[in-house]
């Protein structure tokens, strides 16, 4: 008979009726992890040296050439369409979004998915409240109410991610105007036009006649603020001074502002620093 002592230290192997130590199981796992000691640091070490050399994608590519890349040829994969029209409050005009869908076969099923590469199957495009749209969109087409005909916004490649009527403008100017965020040039020369390029700042009437650009080409637009009591537009803008294809705190940092009730918007600089 075997004492309470001995038997808390065997092991019984059922398969071939054989009684193992508990002492050498623990040893031999021991040993047996020790083994892959070496292989998980090695695993552990590839993985943070593959994270560090992630480097954020440029948002400026420069070489020889100065122009930005033109814009790669329209993707087969994706369908153009147009969400149904929205109507500002207090304005006469109605705004007909229009952006592009990805479409993917799964499982017998046609799947659609925005241009901001999420799931969609509303055929979806574009968000709104009030006085402000957004999306990634490739153009808008404008329709006055009384009007069945549709003017379209621009003809050359851009991606709209927001549209902001002036309210407070409107209401005491009634001048009816809308601001743009979008980019409008391949800076980073990848053949297309996404968020990795750089945003620029655009001006436009509501029916979208005089749509201009107000941001200086190659200059990431920071932010932007309306004053009512000058009737201006304040914004700023950031330049790659150092060439080195992203903004960072060495570049520097450019300050304008425009009249909005001028008849041929002027950008005018000015520097609140010196």
């Amino acid at each position: 008979m075997k004492s309470p002592s001995t038997t808390s230290l065997l092991q019984t192997n059922t398969d071939e009726d054989k009684v193992i130590p508990y002492g050498l199981l623990k040893i031999n796992n021991y040993l047996h992890m020790k083994k892959l000691l070496p292989y998980l640091f090695a695993f552990s070490f590839l993985i943070t040296m593959s994270c560090k050399n992630e480097v954020e994608k440029p948002k400026v590519i420069y070489d020889n050439d100065t122009k930005p890349k033109e814009v790669a040829t329209i993707d087969t994969s994706k369908i153009v369409v147009a969400d149904l029209p929205i109507q500002i409050p207090s304005t006469n005009v109605l705004i007909h979004p229009i952006g592009e869908l990805r479409v993917t076969e799964r499982k017998s099923k046609l799947e659609f998915e925005s241009s901001s590469y999420q799931e969609n199957q509303s055929y979806t495009v574009s968000n709104h409240n009030e006085y402000e749209i957004t999306g990634y969109l490739s153009n808008l087409k404008i329709q006055d109410v009384g009007s069945d005909s549709l003017k379209t916004l621009t003809q050359k490649p851009v991606l709209i991610q927001t549209i902001t009527y002036l309210r407070t403008i409107a209401d005491k100017t009634k001048k009816q105007l809308l601001v743009y965020s979008l980019a409008d040039m391949d800076t980073n020369k990848d053949g297309k036009l996404d968020t990795n390029d750089i945003q620029s700042l655009y001006l436009s009437e509501i029916n979208g006649n005089n749509f201009i650009k107000i941001s200086p080409d190659f200059q990431e637009v920071i932010n932007w603020n309306v004053i009512e009591s000058r009737n201006r537009l304040y914004y700023r803008t950031i330049e790659d001074t150092n060439k080195n294809g992203k903004f960072d705190k060495k570049d520097i940092v450019h300050y304008h502002f425009i009249n909005l009730l001028e008849k041929d918007w002027k950008i005018q600089d000015y520097d609140p620093i010196l």
